[in-house]
């Protein structure tokens, strides 16, 4: 109903890549991963320190957008675009990072 299999990958690569963009090109994020090995799943990133990774999660939560906390051994945040994140979820962490991060 959704397209099949292939449709599903494409839009989860196409999440993934604009989340990455967003990662790579705003100077606040970081993520260590190369860029070959990176997940389109769960995409990990950092922030300067702990303090604004804190304050990052506090708006993240106030803007309705939840479960960005990284893992607990590694930290840092985590967006998790399984195949059930809509295009405007992705859109709004977008907007979140960016907003943010000015």
């Amino acid at each position: 109903q959704q397209g099949g299999l292939q449709l599903m990958y494409e839009r989860n690569q196409a999440q993934a890549a604009r989340v990455y963009a967003a990662i790579d090109s705003i100077d606040a994020y970081d993520n260590p991963v190369a860029p070959s090995c990176r997940s389109i799943m769960n995409l990990p990133f950092t922030l300067a320190d702990e303090q604004c990774c804190q304050a990052f999660l506090a708006a993240a939560d106030d803007a309705g957008l939840i479960g960005l906390k990284g893992h607990k051994s590694i930290g840092g945040c985590r967006a998790s675009l399984y195949n059930a994140m809509s295009d405007e979820g992705v859109d709004a962490l977008i907007d979140l990072m960016r907003n943010f991060a000015a």
